[in-house]
């Protein structure tokens, strides 16, 4: 089967995938990647004496499905399988106990499992709250929020190994007496960054929200009861919260006890960082995706499932995770034999947005969401069944006694069977694909620009339905990629328009319907953004909590367009009108910075410093001024990083105050650093200067500040080619933040943050 990769998918296997020698250069081809990860998980089968040959064919089953896009295993399989490492889950849960010897002891482990590619949850929910006293040592406790910092600055060093970022799931309970600080722990994105933070929601909790009455804290250490609050005032802050800046989530605790298949092994307290894989303290789980958008076959005129395809695909991957837990190298003991002990998968979905929209059939309709009921249920039937054939040919998972299936009279190989897990990278390798469950982000969009030409990136699906109807034209695709979206344009039919629904098109209540009708049919939970206008109100917010909750989601996330925008742009500036100019009226003679507008335009440039590569952002506005700079070191951290940021603000200070560019040029230019380098026969003595440098490129060699914002943009796209930019034009609103390793625009999908360029993920 020959393989057929997409240029982005080539460049994200390149970046993050393929193995590398001694000096970094790759030295292995995405189809021998998919051959050594298939070895590795077929090998599993000499644990139960199979056939040299038995074991071949299963392999060459394995490596079929991986070449055809049909089926990718999480991140961690494909970068380790069949080497050293052999670390292949994406997924943990760790304990803490309220002891500092636990605290530091899963501190360690947290960095071990950081550093070998996965990702953490903790309940902090078992610490004492802050301003206990610790009766053996007399002092003051801290409290869960100020452990969660300590994790927080623990993960942003070790980075893991620059294949994957530190990611983290923080949750504590909403009766926790610390639960306010929690609440609010993350009010700007600049605190505990490395974190996810949802509040586990009880039952108990909503009905009182429900009854509007008062609960009870409870001490988590003398089980004491030491204070009553409002629970709708409590409910009020987090929906708050989640408006403001889409933290914290919740998850819904007693909703996924219910569904714990062990409960003889303990009550389940947190999940992984995203959100979708509750786990018992120490246990791990494998992830992996059947690609929907390939799930079709044509009949005629018409496109239909085809439901075979997707049954064999089924049973493989069922058996492809199952293999992962027997040739996998855990990171400690007490996690394999947790791990071991369940032997839970977590089989789950990608492309479904793209799968619609070859059937025809609306996102945001009642047809979609019967239909996301019936192919979620028909993948878990196939994959019971398959577990059943596992169980009876190697034994069922060895805490089967006592489980709910045992009860049940159904013996399995594994406790848990499905999930819908975030699929950023692994969606762009099997791409054209639609992210897990999610609407596709944007229709038409720029991708980057060479030689004065704007490389417009368009849905391939959306293509061949504007070719065939007619209406294609560059013009127009030019104009849908201003916004990414069909809903305003003129030229594009209705029905088509209908099809082909972006993520802020569709409203958030089916979002809802649709994160409902999976988790349905699936054993573990469902990672999916609820996705809202910048102009949804706290009550639109409310309306999905309340919603989620009644449809028996088991968690839900939300994310309101723009809202980390100031934060993100590390400019702390409010919005004013128009009318507003240099002088303040409050304190005449002071100089106030320019508001900033909805959209700005603007190119990153990569420039090679002594450090390492950085990359410098110029955005201008629509009067084609200079407005803002940031700055992204790729693998910088600690000093340099806040050194980095320091610099962006205040050039974008004085560019919004409308400081001469050629003065801020020279305050930066010549400053020296230990690490000098060179950059294109030029010397570059520091990162000031190597952004005073980009500054003078972009702002006076290669156009006037003062031109139309079109023209200035295309000047500096112009550059593009020799100047090694990555530079796209998106709506700002649509942007989070800069790629730290291509410059890109990071974008906020699936609960992460994601670069569509390159392929990083952040959750």
């Amino acid at each position: 089967m020959v393989l057929k990769l997409s240029e982005n998918a080539l460049r994200v296997l390149e970046r993050r995938y393929l193995r590398r020698d001694q000096t970094g250069k790759v030295v292995e081809t995405p189809e021998e990647m998919f051959r050594r990860v298939a070895r590795a998980i077929a090998e599993a089968e000499k644990k139960y004496r199979k056939t040299q040959r038995e074991i071949n064919q299963l392999e060459e089953q394995f490596y079929e499905i991986m070449t055809a896009l049909e089926f990718i295993p999480n991140s961690p399989c494909l970068m380790n399988a069949g080497r050293e490492l052999g670390q292949l889950s994406a997924c943990f849960t760790l304990p803490i106990n309220d002891s500092m010897d636990s605290i530091f002891e899963t501190l360690k482990a947290t960095a071990m499992i950081h550093k070998s590619g996965g990702g953490t949850g903790f309940s902090f929910s078992r610490l004492r709250p802050k301003n206990s006293v610790v009766k053996t040592t007399g002092g003051i406790a801290s409290g869960p929020v100020s452990f969660m910092k300590v994790y927080d600055s623990a993960t942003e060093a070790v980075k893991q190994g620059g294949t994957r970022r530190g990611a983290n799931m923080g949750i504590l309970r909403v009766d926790h007496p610390d639960i306010l600080e929690f609440i609010t722990c993350k009010d700007t994105d600049k605190h505990i960054s490395n974190f996810n933070i949802s509040v586990a929601i009880t039952d108990e909790f909503m009905q009182k929200l429900k009854n509007n009455e008062e609960y009870d804290l409870i001490d988590p250490h003398t089980k004491q009861v030491v204070k009553r609050l409002s629970a709708r005032e409590v409910f009020e802050l987090i929906v708050k919260q989640a408006h403001k800046n889409g933290e914290p989530g919740v998850i819904f605790i007693d909703k996924i006890n219910a569904a714990n298949p062990t409960p003889h092994l303990g009550q389940i307290e947190s999940t992984n960082p995203c959100g979708e894989q509750p786990l018992l303290p120490y246990e791990s789980c494998d992830l992996g995706s059947i690609n929907l958008a390939r799930m079709w076959k044509k009949e005629g005129l018409r496109y239909e499932i085809d439901w075979e395809r997707l049954r064999r695909v089924t049973a493989l991957g069922v058996h492809f995770l199952d293999n992962i837990i027997d040739v996998n190298k855990f990171p400690l003991p007490e996690i394999e034999k947790a791990t071991v002990a369940t032997r839970k998968i977590g089989l789950g979905v990608m492309g479904w947005a793209s799968l619609l929209i070859r059937l025809g059939i609306p996102y945001d309709s009642e047809e979609a969401v019967n239909l996301a009921e019936k192919v979620m249920s028909f993948i878990l039937n196939e994959a019971i069944k398959k577990s059943e054939e596992l169980a009876c040919e190697k034994g069922v998972f060895p805490a089967y006694k006592g489980s709910i299936w045992e009860k049940q009279g159904i013996r399995l190989r594994n406790a848990t069977l499905t999930t819908i897990a975030p699929t950023g990278t692994i969606s762009i390798i099997a791409g054209p694909c639609s992210s897990g469950i999610e609407p596709l982000f944007a229709i038409v969009y720029y991708r980057n620009v060479m030689d004065n030409d704007k490389l417009v990136e368009i849905d391939p699906l959306f293509e061949e339905v504007a070719r065939e109807r007619g209406f294609y034209s560059r013009q127009l695709m030019e104009k849908i990629a201003e916004t990414g979206s069909l809903s305003k344009i003129d030229g594009v039919p209705d029905d088509v328009k209908r099809i082909f629904v972006t993520a802020h098109d569709i409203s958030p209540i089916w979002h809802v319907k649709m994160q409902a009708a999976f988790q349905k049919y699936v054993h573990n939970a469902v990672s999916k953004t609820i996705n809202f206008p910048h102009e949804a109100t706290v009550d639109d917010i409310r309306t999905a909590y309340l919603m989620a909750y009644e449809l028996n989601c088991k968690g839900i996330t939300v994310y309101r367009d723009r809202s980390r925008e100031e934060q993100v742009l590390n400019l702390n500036v409010k919005q004013q009108s128009q009318a507003t100019i240099k002088e303040s009226k409050t304190e005449p003679g002071k100089i106030a910075p320019r508001p900033r507008p909805e959209v700005v335009f603007g190119t990153t440039t990569k420039v090679a410093t002594g450090c390492g590569n950085l990359y410098v952002t110029i955005n201008i506005d629509e009067e084609g001024k200079p407005f803002e700079l940031f700055t992204q070191m790729g693998k910088a951290g600690g000093c340099a990083g806040s050194q980095l940021e320091a610099v962006g603000r205040l050039v974008s200070l004085a560019f919004r105050a409308g400081v001469e560019v050629k003065s801020i040029i020279e305050q930066l230019r010549n400053i020296r650093c230990p690490s000098p380098s060179w950059e294109k026969g030029q010397r570059i003595f520091s990162c000031a200067d190597a952004i005073a440098r980009v500054i003078e490129r972009r702002l006076v060699n290669g156009s006037n500040p003062s031109q139309p914002v079109v023209s200035l943009a295309q000047t500096a796209m112009k550059h593009s080619h020799n100047d090694d930019i990555f530079a796209e034009n998106v709506k700002a609103g649509d942007i989070i933040g800069v790629c730290p390793d291509c410059g890109g625009a990071l974008r906020h999908e699936e609960g992460c943050t994601k670069c569509h360029a390159c392929g990083f993920s952040k959750c």
